[in-house]
């Protein structure tokens, strides 16, 4: 089993389920995805840094930086910044905040982060594309250069195609469609 495969089944068995949800936005859906319950284990850390940054360097992106808007994308940027320092590419972390802060430095943007830096932004459930290009656009005022967004899960609901209307490129590791194939073949 590769590295996406067993983080599929850990993402169909930990965060994806089925029923009548009712979304922040106030709509309603048959499905909901908590990727944090998979993004926060031991084991959804070392194969998300693994299969992002397989994701990365397939999209062939040379970011210095990975991060995005906190909180559903700092275990993500963790996970993918320790796995690639394993593999001497060194991409360090950073988080966005939803607001600057009000004391200390006043930053909006924690962690690694420097202008003139190319960044990856990560997501964790991509539905609108709000939460990445909010990111986006706190890094831009930074003077950083995106390179590309990396989501672990599109809901396929139109939120890639924004960011990608935005002029970013968007990667999704696993789309819902899958995430709902697997979950019907791991219950027959």
């Amino acid at each position: 089993m590769t590295a996406r495969e067993r983080l599929l089944d850990l993402f169909v068995q930990r965060s994806f389920r089925l029923g009548d949800f009712t979304l922040a936005s106030g709509r309603k859906s048959d499905f909901y995805v908590d990727c944090r319950v998979t993004t926060m284990h031991g084991e959804g850390q070392v194969l998300l840094g693994q299969v992002g940054c397989d994701c990365i360097e397939a999209a062939g992106w040379r970011p210095d930086l990975v991060g995005g808007l906190t909180m559903g994308a700092d275990p993500i940027a963790y996970a993918v910044a320790g796995e690639s320092f394993r593999r001497g590419l060194a991409i360090h972390a950073f988080s966005v905040r939803k607001r600057e802060k009000r004391h200390g430095t006043g930053r909006r943007i924690e962690g690694c982060f420097e202008s003139g830096a190319r960044v990856v932004v990560v997501e964790d459930v991509i539905t609108t594309g709000g939460s990445a290009l909010q990111a986006c656009e706190a890094i831009r005022a930074e003077q950083g250069s995106i390179v590309g967004v990396l989501a672990a899960v599109d809901r396929e609901e139109g939120g890639g195609e924004a960011i990608a209307e935005a002029g970013f490129e968007v990667i999704s590791i696993f789309g819902v469609a899958e995430l709902r194939a697997r979950a019907t073949q791991l219950a027959g």
